[in-house]
């Protein structure tokens, strides 16, 4: 469990990495319900995408365990 603030940063980080990958997800951000909470427990709502979307994002992951 991250701040809010954390959050914040790990979505405008995974936003980046999806540009330079060129992938776009519109509905990526923080869930204001779990930043809501007492105490926050902010979640990133990665959102809906289109089937092109989907495609391109799970051919730029690695197919095999670790990082590429």
């Amino acid at each position: 469990m991250g701040t809010v603030e954390d959050a914040k940063e790990a979505v405008a980080e995974l936003r980046a990495a999806l540009e330079r990958a060129g992938i776009t997800l519109p509905s990526l951000g923080l869930d204001p319900v779990t930043c809501a909470a007492e105490p926050p427990w902010p979640l990133v709502e990665l959102g809906r995408c289109t089937v092109g979307t989907a495609r391109r994002l799970a051919a730029a992951l690695p197919e095999e365990g670790g990082r590429s």
